[in-house]
């Protein structure tokens, strides 16, 4: 059987994921798991039950869902549907979304082939203009090495611009390796320090910034933006962005990309039955934004805030 990717969104029409109109495929799994996290569902690879308990229609009594649920993960409370998160954050079957006629319950992820991602990108590329192509996200694209990479020859046999977001978090040899069929990349870096980077992602940044180091150092002729998210209490400081606009300095990097801290997560995390930490936190203010990208300025690094970039 053909291998297949699993992606849980594809964006058409993406004007923020790279240069020009673009395609974005959000591919599920990742490597990291960054407390403030906008898509929560894409950290494993599998497909998984979401619950959206405003679309439920339980008070109109309807009860399709516990009715074929076999494993009793779903009962009512309060007149409410309740899900056992123990249970139906591991089901497999997901019999219950293809139940739920007010998609209350959602299916997240799909299995793509590569032919199947091929035909949707052929489909859009006539709305890309001249600069536009397709944006590798997720997630970590990079879960799905293997897929990918052969997604990323097909585009380039293609006449594909190829865009990655990624966190650069694996083996260095697979990374460059990819990053040949890459034209554009942004890549995340949460923080300076190493415990600090581990203590809000899961991870060290040791092999993030080694891979970074090593980009730079090849003959990948590609752009690369460094992008990181603002996180009040946790990298905001003036010591943690001279510190990034050194390490670039010192390696020829000169664009980056800051990001205002948003809560547009907090929806999935509720339904996924997670607890979101931020969802108290407030955006990113102007004053901070600017007062970061002044750091950078000053060291005479490009830095972009938001949205507001050059391509």
């Amino acid at each position: 059987m053909e291998d297949k990717g699993l992606v849980f969104d594809i964006q058409s029409y993406s004007v923020h994921d790279g240069p020009g109109c673009r395609t974005t495929c959000f591919f599920s799994g990742c490597f990291l798991k960054c407390e403030w996290c906008a898509n929560p569902e894409s950290w494993d690879c599998n497909q998984k039950v979401m619950f959206a308990e405003g679309k439920c229609k339980v008070n109109q009594g309807c009860s399709r869902c516990i009715d074929i649920c076999s494993n009793n993960g779903i009962y009512i409370k309060d007149r409410k549907i309740e899900m056992n998160w123990n249970i139906c954050g591991d089901c497999k079957d997901l019999k219950c979304v293809e139940s739920c006629y007010n998609e209350a319950l959602k299916k997240c992820g799909k299995l793509y082939s590569v032919d199947d991602l091929l035909r949707i990108l052929n489909r859009d590329r006539q709305f890309w203009s001249r600069d536009g192509g397709v944006t590798f996200s997720g997630g970590e694209p990079f879960y799905q090495k293997d897929f990918l990479l052969k997604v990323l020859k097909r585009c380039k046999e293609s006449y594909i611009h190829t865009a990655i977001e990624t966190t650069a978090f694996l083996e260095t040899e697979t990374f460059l390796k990819a990053m040949e069929y890459i034209d554009f990349a942004f890549i995340d870096l949460k923080h300076m320090d190493r415990e600090k980077h581990k203590e809000k992602t899961g991870v060290y940044n040791d092999l993030i910034l080694k891979n970074i180091i090593a980009l730079k150092e090849s003959k990948w002729n590609g752009r690369v933006v460094l992008r990181t998210p603002i996180i009040e209490d946790y990298n905001d400081n003036r010591e943690n962005f001279e510190q990034t606009a050194d390490f670039m300095n010192s390696i020829g990097l000169f664009e980056i990309n800051i990001l205002p801290f948003h809560r547009m997560g907090d929806s999935k995390w509720n339904q996924l039955g997670k607890s979101y930490k931020y969802k108290e936190y407030e955006a990113t203010s102007e004053e901070k934004l600017e007062e970061i990208q002044e750091i950078f300025l000053d060291k005479r690094i490009a830095c972009y805030i938001g949205s507001e970039t050059s391509f």
